[in-house]
């Protein structure tokens, strides 16, 4: 009687970019959360943020809590659906953290600190996205 080897599949992916792209959801649930709560503050008070005088990109603080809290409900949902596994949520994350490192770069000059991490996290992101491949799992 011989008995059939079965060899494990080899994953496509490192367990960093595993880890990674639940790492990824998190921080996009999280960004998304933070967004809303940015968003909220600049609509209730549009002096919330020090006024910049000669700034290029100059918007009304109150339109950008508007663009903020739509983008921080859209993170949330895609979010929870990274952590879900779901191939939907992993393009649409990329698309998001994308957009919203060209929103926090518009942004450094009201909050440098904070634009400048959010850049960080937000490439972190996309790389975890974008190299996590789920093997499809057949019942």
């Amino acid at each position: 009687m011989t008995q059939q080897q079965t060899q494990p599949a080899t994953p496509s992916h490192g367990g960093l970019a595993e880890g990674g792209a639940i790492f990824g959801g998190v921080l996009m649930l999280m960004n998304g959360i933070l967004a809303i709560l940015q968003g909220i503050s600049a609509i209730a008070a549009d002096d919330v943020y020090a006024r910049i005088d000669a700034y290029v990109y100059k918007i009304n603080l109150t339109g950008w809590g508007w663009i903020l809290l739509v983008l921080g409900v859209i993170a949330v949902i895609t979010g929870v659906g990274i952590l879900m596994g779901l191939e939907w949520a992993r393009v649409v994350g990329i698309l998001l953290a994308s957009l919203s490192m060209i929103a926090q770069f518009l942004f450094l000059p009201y909050s440098p600190i904070w634009s400048l991490i959010m850049i960080g996290i937000d490439f972190f992101v996309i790389w975890a996205l974008a190299t996590y491949h789920p093997q499809r799992r057949t019942v």
